[in-house]
């Protein structure tokens, strides 16, 4: 680290952003920054569901600033993840798929193509957000789910001081799973029937006391909502009530995506108490804030790694009226809620339909607190501080390559946003799809035989910023037989 910390100090109170906050703000906030698994935009009361419910959160949000246009850097976890932590697209850390994916050599499905090879963990090279915060004098905490790499490559190596429960499993697979005792080699065993949540918010609530006369950075990546999908058995039975008192029922409650049944109602009773579960631990952090006096000198962020899980593994809910979820290049699979509280800097109540995506987060919070960037380590993400103070962003594209198969029935594909515009190119037969996302939430019309032009000019600069970022693709499948079924979309009938 010393590369990063020998530039620290001259840059650390100089005349940047810090300068022109509210010197409450600029005396070294705190960053709070809770990371959901599978959370769809959706899922959230104060994006509209009236099935799940999230007092905490949509509190969160009339307290600070809600985004409408947010996206996910991957439709799937661990990209995305990477993204957060590093700055950069998913392309340059070469994490491009969920980490224990099958590699090419390992393709058994009968696809016309096979998937791009891709990284097995973080470099340890690159410089992560709790590096450089650490670096500046910051204690750094981790909780949850990494999902990063294998062992040596875990939180604890990669700038946090403390790490619980952060492991290469992309969900809490050992143990009781959901409820103690958790097999978790970086989170001891609590009293039988602990869930796992309540202990992650505890253990993040310990951190915040224990540091509370200094800095701090505190990053919990809850394991929730990803799969198993598992309840605490009151919340269960609580959403099985509200179920049975919806009148009438939702319609219709399914659809289809190419060859994937699709849920079009959120009603699963499981997957609402998960969620409010979530919505619990959230609120028992941040009543810690006020319990402490930090609510004023601590920058909170809460968002997802990805869509709502909608066309497979249990169907659990519904991104409607955002198209498809979790590992689709359609909305519903890489829009995802964002809510940011800064008092003094992000006026309550704020609506903000600026795009943005993963990458922003590590330039925006070393620009909240006064660090600077990692030198020689490219930047993909610009800092969000001046729409925090109502200013706009310079236009810009925002792209994904995702070059896999996904377990939920996406193809391999790219797309790029430009202002309402979105463009998604399918590797497979470089099909184009051409959607004004802004008249078209729903992504229903394909305009890319109406507007040539556009998808000409759209799919040019992807594909510049894929050789810029060193995309790599996926290769023709010299195993693909044509006559038996296709791969692609194979999954177990929905419940």
């Amino acid at each position: 680290m010393t590369r990063l910390t020998c530039c620290l100090a001259a840059a650390l109170l100089g005349t940047g952003a810090l300068a022109s906050l509210p010197a409450h703000a600029a005396s070294r906030p705190n960053v709070l920054f809770f990371l959901a698994d599978d959370l769809g935009q959706r899922d959230l009361g104060c994006y509209g569901s009236t099935f799940y419910e999230t007092p905490h959160l949509d509190a969160l949000a009339r307290d600070g600033a809600r985004f409408t246009d947010a996206y996910a850097a991957c439709p799937v976890c661990s990209p995305t993840r990477a993204s957060l932590l590093t700055g950069q697209w998913p392309q340059r850390t070469g994490i491009t798929d969920y980490l224990g994916a099958p590699s090419p050599e390992r393709w058994n499905r009968n696809t016309t193509l096979l998937p791009a090879p891709q990284q097995d963990r973080l470099a340890l090279e690159t410089v992560t957000l709790a590096e450089a915060l650490k670096a500046s004098g910051y204690a750094t905490f981790f909780a949850g789910k990494w999902h990063l790499g294998p062992e040596g490559w875990w939180p604890e190596n990669q700038g946090f001081d403390l790490n619980r429960g952060g492991i290469d499993r992309g969900g809490p697979y050992g143990g009781k799973q959901y409820f103690s005792p958790y097999g978790n080699p970086r989170l001891s065993d609590g009293p039988p029937g602990e869930h796992l949540p309540d202990r992650l918010a505890t253990e993040t609530v310990q951190f915040i006391a224990a540091h509370r006369d200094r800095p701090f950075l505190a990053y919990l990546a809850f394991y929730s909502v990803h799969t198993p999908l598992m309840a605490r058995e009151d919340l269960r039975q609580k959403y099985e009530a509200k179920r049975r008192s919806l009148s009438p029922p939702p319609t219709p409650a399914w659809g289809r995506e190419h060859t994937r049944d699709v849920r079009l109602a959120q009603d699963h009773a499981i997957y609402a108490g998960m969620i409010e579960a979530m919505d619990l631990a959230v609120g028992k952090v941040l009543a810690q804030l006020d319990t402490l006096g930090l609510r004023e000198r601590t920058l909170v962020l809460f968002t997802s790694d990805n869509g709502g899980l909608s066309t497979s593994e249990g169907w659990p809910t519904s991104n409607r009226p955002l198209r498809a979820g979790k590992g689709w290049l359609y909305e519903g699979g890489i829009r995802v809620p964002l809510i940011v509280r800064w008092p003094g800097v992000v006026p309550p109540g704020r609506v903000l339909g600026t795009p943005v995506s993963s990458p922003d987060f590590l330039p925006t919070l070393l620009d909240a607190t006064g660090v600077p960037l990692p030198p020689d380590q490219p930047r993909d993400g610009l800092s969000l501080l001046p729409l925090f103070r109502g200013e706009p962003l310079p236009e810009r594209p925002l792209f994904w390559h995702y070059p896999h198969y996904g377990n939920q029935g996406g193809a391999p594909g790219a797309a790029i946003r430009r202002g309402d515009w979105k463009l998604i190119e399918w590797f497979e037969d470089r099909r184009v799809e051409l959607y004004d996302v802004a008249a078209d939430l729903g992504e229903t019309t394909d305009l890319a035989h109406q507007d040539f032009a556009r998808a000409d000019a759209l799919r040019a600069e992807l594909h510049a910023w894929q050789q810029q970022v060193g995309a790599r693709f996926p290769t023709p499948n010299p195993a693909y037989d044509l006559v038996k079924p296709s791969g692609r979309f194979a999954a177990r009938p929905r419940p």
